[in-house]
């Protein structure tokens, strides 16, 4: 009989967990893998995406995560679609968990980290691709003039720095297990920072910034940043998309290809998608 389609619900993500660790990728242990999928941000969700079960088995899973955002004054719902993972031998029918997260109407879809298998589908669902020109900046050991720019990750700074939009994001994502906070503070000035540890090509000494809060400040302390991420967090470079970090940095490489990222939405365009949110600062795979 061909497998049944059922949406995840809280009950079910511990067992969506161990499929994802077993099949996915085991360097997540499936107690973590469930609590990425339970998103730390409070929002109405009507599921934690779709499962594939064989009887009572998970034979397959799509992870989504959702949010809602104000956005030109008015409130967006979006779903990020995140892990998709399918036994081989249930192959046959991994789109149906992909149509039924699609057919959930009042929607902005993303996916942020499609495979190269997955981004002709996306395309042929009216997906489009965001522009993700990335810098690659080497965090090199820069001389700083002590005092003249703090740099933390200290949640207490963090928490008395911070207000308004910036204070609610970081309360959002304090918890978030792949999201890693910074302030920048120079003068009466602060940036807030939100990267996540990367990997290119195996090597996991990589930083990808996901959000900058001040780009004025942060070009401006972007030496200051690179070497306090060596010394800090021991993160030998840093990606940083053209579109998120504003300019190309002076000491930087323009990789040759980006990882591509993608959405559809049926009035957004494509400086109204950001990776808050997402399973960028969910999952720390």
């Amino acid at each position: 009989m061909a497998p049944t389609v059922s949406p995840i619900t809280d009950r079910d993500v511990e067992r969506v967990g161990e499929f994802l660790h077993a099949h996915l990728n085991g360097r997540l242990s499936a107690a973590t893998w469930a609590r990425a999928v339970q998103v730390p941000w409070s929002v109405d969700a009507p599921n934690h995406g779709f499962m594939l079960l064989d009887g009572n088995t998970v034979v397959g899973a799509y992870v989504a995560f959702y949010s809602e955002r104000k956005i030109a004054e008015r409130i967006e719902r979006f779903c990020n679609l995140g892990a998709w993972c399918v036994l081989p031998e249930h192959r046959f029918y991994s789109l149906r968990l992909l149509n039924a997260l699609l057919a959930q109407s009042g929607y902005h879809f993303t996916d942020l980290s499609p495979s190269g298998n997955t981004v002709p589908v996306n395309t042929r669902l009216r997906f489009e691709l965001l522009d993700t020109r990335t810098a690659l900046i080497p965090n090199l050991p820069w001389p700083s003039w002590p005092g003249r720019t703090v740099i933390s990750s200290e949640p207490a700074l963090l928490k008395s720095t911070l207000s308004g939009r910036d204070l609610e994001i970081y309360c959002d994502h304090a918890k978030a297990n792949a999201a890693r906070h910074v302030v920048l503070i120079r003068g009466r000035q602060s940036c807030y920072v939100i990267f996540r540890r990367d990997r290119r090509k195996k090597c996991p000494f990589l930083a990808s910034i996901l959000h900058v809060s001040n780009l004025e400040l942060f070009h401006r302390t972007i030496k200051p940043f690179a070497r306090y991420l060596l010394f800090r967090y021991g993160v030998l470079a840093t990606l940083a998309e053209l579109r998120i970090v504003g300019y190309r940095p002076s000491a930087s490489i323009l990789l040759r290809s980006a990882r591509p990222r993608m959405f559809r939405s049926p009035h957004l365009a494509s400086e109204s998608i950001d990776y808050l949110y997402s399973e960028l600062v969910c999952v720390a795979w």
